[in-house]
């Protein structure tokens, strides 16, 4: 697997220069954040992107993200218009020599989480969510706000999405979701860019918005609407694990071959739909991380895995989730047990062959 860490340009408080430092990394994720979304790229802005991160000896490895723009979730007649830029994003990114796109199709809002500073017992903190705070939130009074949300909506325009969002329920969200994939996966493969959908976070309904993209019978469907192998799945370990009921190992096996992006960080179930984000390590959270590294080697998966977000530890501030020192930890964690597997998978291979030439003699 290409180890990389996430980036979010100039403005970032950590630098390419602090991450090149970590052990094995050579991968960067990152995205030109000032675009809105629906807007197409610039061919002369993606270069300057890749041309700062190579120019520190580093590799953009995957875009994260090309947002999808509203109307085309909502199913609107002007969806084309915006599938038309998103597809000459994909074009000059091809051109670019960008291989891999991460995007996501949550309604309105990205990621959500009711505490950006839950302490942990160790004395750090991390973000978490509360089913039941999470009820009693109204994202429209302008008093809940999160990294990643698109704040540039007026609150009447936003109350306008949200009223329309109650008239579609999860299918026909489902079909606008294929709809954009038959459009944008064949111009994905004529410029060979992977597309990597992310999971919902969490994965289930909030706000009183659908969401499809939350368990293994949705993701056999989306991937099953266009057969194509660019056409995949980020897979996202904290994503994923946050529903309890979801079986990680088993999603990675139906998505065999056609992953093409890994988000892996940790968590720890608090309660019914509630969770905290802690360390990587198998021994704090609830989700079996040595099982999924093996999972993924064992199904051949060998592309871009990134350190997802990590606590605030050793006193760091920063963008919450997004600081240096716990992802850097969480790398070299994950480094490690990719190259433990990899070693026993090996010894396993040599000990299989010399019992079979045995056999054979």
């Amino acid at each position: 697997m290409k180890m990389s860490f996430r980036w979010y340009g100039e403005d970032d408080p950590v630098t390419l220069e602090q991450i090149k430092q970590i052990p094995q990394m050579n991968g960067i994720v990152s995205a030109i954040y000032d675009i809105p979304a629906g807007e197409v790229w610039p061919l002369e802005r993606i270069k300057e992107l890749k041309n700062a991160i190579e120019s520190e000896g580093l590799e953009l490895t995957v875009i994260e993200s090309v947002p999808v723009h509203e109307d085309i979730k909502l199913g609107r007649p002007t969806r084309d218009h915006y599938i038309s830029n998103y597809q000459q994003t994909l074009r000059n990114l091809g051109e670019a020599g960008i291989s891999t796109v991460c995007y996501n199709f949550m309604p309105v809002f990205d990621w959500t989480r009711t505490n950006l500073t839950e302490p942990l017992p160790d004395g750090s903190h991390s973000l978490a969510y509360e089913e039941s705070t999470a009820r009693s939130l109204n994202p429209l009074d302008g008093k809940l706000t999160l990294p990643g949300w698109d704040l540039s909506y007026q609150s009447t325009e936003l109350q306008a999405i949200m009223d329309e969002y109650q008239t579609i329920g999860e299918e026909q969200l489902m079909e606008n979701l294929i709809y954009f994939l038959e459009k944008v996966i064949p111009v994905a493969e004529q410029v060979d860019v992977n597309m990597a959908i992310h999971p919902d976070d969490p994965p289930w309904n909030i706000f009183g918005l659908p969401r499809v993209v939350t368990n293994r019978k949705n993701i056999e469907r989306i991937l099953g609407s266009v057969e194509s192998p660019h056409h995949g799945l980020t897979f996202c370990s904290g994503s994923f694990g946050a529903e309890g009921e979801n079986d990680l190992l088993q999603i990675i096996e139906a998505a065999r071959g056609r992953i093409h992006f890994v988000h892996a960080r940790n968590i720890r179930w608090t309660g019914e739909r509630s969770f905290q984000e802690t360390s990587h390590s198998v021994h704090e959270g609830s989700l079996p991380m040595i099982e999924i590294i093996g999972k993924l080697i064992d199904c051949g998966y060998e592309g871009p895995i990134r350190p997802d977000h990590g606590r605030m530890i050793w006193g760091e501030e920063g963008r919450p989730g997004y600081g240096l020192y716990d992802r850097a930890l969480g790398a070299t964690y994950l480094n490690g047990i990719i190259d433990t597997w990899k070693m026993n998978q090996r010894t396993e291979d040599k000990d299989e062959a010399a019992i079979s030439s045995r056999s054979q003699s």
